[in-house]
């Protein structure tokens, strides 16, 4: 017992073997607990009701690790999770941010049934203050929870279908910078796709009512892109002022080995202009057209829904599970403020918590002459992030539209 005992003025009670220092050790113990620089992680619990993928739910102890300036510069995001759909699963996350201008990140996990997934990326030249930048990424991915509702502006949910999607994609990309703000990157892609039967059986499967439909089964391709953009945001992480527009255009063509055929063209810009000390206005506009489509497979067309925008590819409407809709052509908008309302100080770092109420709208259209500002969908809601500047956004999104209340987590902002 005489290891509690403690240093004090002679005959202190408090000195006494046996008696006081064990009381007051233990409250000292627990209360490490409560301070979060001491805790080995973070405890975050784990909800996901995004539309279609039924629910999860499971626990995540977050790892960070600093960097000299005492920045967040490592996450390390193992969890155990259980599906609705798919029973227990266990996935690895790991994202490190070696500068403002390298970082890589890494992603693997498996469900007890169906689904699988790995992702593997590695960026070097993102300030683009050299000459070259360069991005490799690699992807298997599968998944029991794929949508298809036909093509069109206003798909019903009757006409719901489902199936697994599994996929695999490998992508270089070597952007030359001709100065701080103006890059052409050329993107190289390999990938394959097998559309297979539902796994959920309360949905009819996508080949029973669209049999005929391009991309149903195996397919591959190889898709080539260029992406001019003009860059002048002050951070690529974590921006508050200055534009990033990018215009595409790709193809994948049967002649270099690919089974499909399509082309696209498009624009893709965002805006951010700081408003106050505290507050971000974020206004973005996509706009992307297939001048051939004819032996292009369903997921290659222009899809709207979900939480993410991809340059070339989906565009977000968060009150709409991702590819809610889907054609030739598409429109989509959103407009957010973001705005800091507390700030942290937890594992040896600055943390702030943002708000950022969002406005979405968007639409998807086959005829070039349509104009993309008509009938569109509009959504919106309240997004949660907590923001660990220079390198680490981490979100959780709350939408509200004409269908399901929509959920989203997860890494970076959504454009």
């Amino acid at each position: 017992m005489a290891a509690f005992a403690v240093s004090g003025a002679p005959g202190d009670p408090a000195n006494a073997v046996g008696t006081e220092p064990v009381a007051q050790a233990a409250p000292a113990a627990w209360r490490g607990w409560f301070n979060p620089d001491a805790l080995p992680f973070i405890p975050v619990p784990e909800i996901d009701t995004a539309p279609h993928s039924g629910v999860t739910v499971g626990l995540i102890p977050v790892f960070l690790s600093n960097n000299a300036q005492g920045q967040i510069d490592q996450i390390l995001a193992p969890d155990i999770i259980f599906s609705q759909y798919f029973g227990w699963g266990l996935r690895w996350r790991t994202f490190k941010n070696i500068s403002e201008d390298e970082k890589w990140s890494l992603v693997a996990g498996a469900k007890q049934s169906v689904e699988r997934e790995f992702d593997a990326e590695y960026d070097l030249g993102l300030q683009r203050d050299r000459n070259w930048t360069w991005i490799w990424h690699a992807m298997f991915d599968r998944s029991g929870t794929g949508r298809f509702f036909g093509f069109g502006n206003n798909t019903s949910r009757t006409d719901e279908t489902t199936f697994i999607n599994s996929q695999i994609r490998l992508e270089v990309t070597a952007a030359r910078n001709f100065t701080h703000a103006t890059q052409l990157a050329y993107q190289l892609r390999l990938h394959t796709s097998e559309i297979e039967q539902n796994a959920l059986i309360t949905l009819p499967s996508i080949e029973s009512r669209y049999p005929n439909l391009i991309g149903v089964g195996d397919a591959s391709e190889v898709q080539q892109r260029l992406v001019l953009s003009y860059d002048t945001r002050d951070s690529v992480s974590v921006p508050h002022r200055g534009e990033r527009v990018a215009a595409f255009a790709g193809f994948t063509t049967r002649a270099l080995g690919s089974s499909v055929d399509y082309t696209f063209v498009g624009i893709d810009g965002t805006y951010f202009e700081p408003a106050g000390d505290n507050l971000t206005l974020v206004a973005h506009a996509a706009a992307r057209y297939m001048p051939t489509f004819a032996n292009a497979p369903f997921w290659a067309y222009s899809q709207l829904g979900g939480d993410r925008s991809i340059i070339g590819e989906d565009q977000p409407l968060r009150a709409f599970a991702t590819g809610r809709f889907v054609d030739r052509n598409s429109f989509a908008a959103s407009f957010e403020a973001r705005t800091w309302v507390q700030n942290f100080h937890v594992f040896g770092s600055d943390i702030k918590l943002e708000l950022a109420p969002f406005v979405d709208t968007g639409k998807v259209f086959a005829a070039n002459s349509e104009s993309p500002l008509s009938h569109l969908h509009v959504g919106g809601g309240m997004g949660f992030r907590v923001v660990a500047s220079p390198f680490v956004v981490g979100y959780l999104d709350v939408a509200f539209g004409r269908e399901k209340i929509a959920v989203f987590s997860g890494i970076d902002y959504p454009f």
